[in-house]
């Protein structure tokens, strides 16, 4: 996959800036710390977060959107869209912001989609919901989406419900869902964790072309480490909340905090010792960092 290129003396300037992120939750046993002290500007470019599950990558990502369950607070020194201030907006403007210019992909979106409506109606749905268009201009962007991603014979998957479609195809019409009001930033969680290694190159080939054609904004949360070193431009390796690293995606291999490290020596390998399973030893020391990234 192509990586988008910026030409040679523009300046992009960020779609996303968040700085001193933190996502806590009240629980019967105290406070949980789900994301603490996280730092990190996005522009037209796609940005990998990976860590461990409970690391605070999804957490991160909900937070931009104020999508954090009852029990759970934000806080930030910044966290804006465009600058909007996300953090202070009212209803009106995330309703504005939600889905219209900031899409997310949440994980295993095929059990995302209503499973009494068509998948066509549903893609539909979203285009009048921040539209405001017609039925019939709804249907033909819809099939139209559709075939951008790369749907054979849109008309009949149009007409099929969740339940009759392959998980592969799923996956398909949930990115189409996103896309067709035409965000700025796209926020995928885990989007290709259950599908096969073919299939989970397909989609990712799909989002490439969407973000190069589009312009668009990425943030891939992902546990693969692999993946989003092929896919990704910068990743942040989180661990307890926390960025414990960020580098260019292709320079993961020269990661130098020892989680980081630790995560690459746990990736299954062709050759070497095969006996040998490896252990990911942490640190408590790691988590008294906060904000150090």
């Amino acid at each position: 996959m192509n990586k988008a290129t910026p030409k040679a003396g523009t300046i992009s300037r960020p779609l996303i800036e968040v700085e001193n992120l933190s996502v806590n939750f009240h629980t019967p046993k105290g406070i949980v710390e789900a994301v603490r002290g996280v730092s990190f500007n996005l522009g037209k470019e796609r940005l990998g977060i990976v860590g461990e599950s409970g690391s605070g990558k999804s957490q991160t990502g909900r937070a931009l959107l104020r999508l954090t369950s009852g029990n759970g607070s934000i806080s930030a020194d910044k966290m804006q869209f465009d600058g909007i201030d996300l953090l202070n907006a009212n209803k009106k403007t995330l309703c504005d912001i939600r889905g219209n210019r900031i899409s997310m992909i949440m994980q295993d979106p095929k059990y995302s989609l209503n499973p009494v409506m068509t998948v066509g109606a549903q893609v539909a749905e979203a285009y009048r919901i921040h539209a405001r268009a017609s039925a019939m201009e709804a249907r033909q962007k819809a099939m139209k989406i559709l075939e951008d991603v790369r749907i054979r014979e849109p008309e009949k998957v149009y007409q099929l419900y969740p339940h009759q479609v392959s998980g592969g195809m799923g996956q398909r019409i949930m990115i189409a869902m996103m896309l067709i009001p035409n965000p700025q930033v796209l926020i995928a969680d885990e989007p290709t964790s259950a599908l096969d290694v073919t299939v989970q190159m397909q989609v990712l080939a799909l989002l490439d072309d969407m973000v190069r054609v589009r312009g668009m904004g990425l943030i891939l949360i992902s546990h693969d480490l692999n993946l989003v070193s092929s896919f990704c431009d910068e990743v942040l390796i989180m661990y307890g909340g926390q960025i414990m690293e960020r580098l260019a995606a292709r320079d993961l291999h020269k990661a130098q905090h020892p989680y980081t490290r630790g995560l690459l020596d746990c990736l299954p390998k062709l050759s070497g010792n095969a006996t040998i399973l490896p252990i990911l030893k942490r640190d408590p020391a790691w988590l008294e960092k906060v904000g150090q990234i």
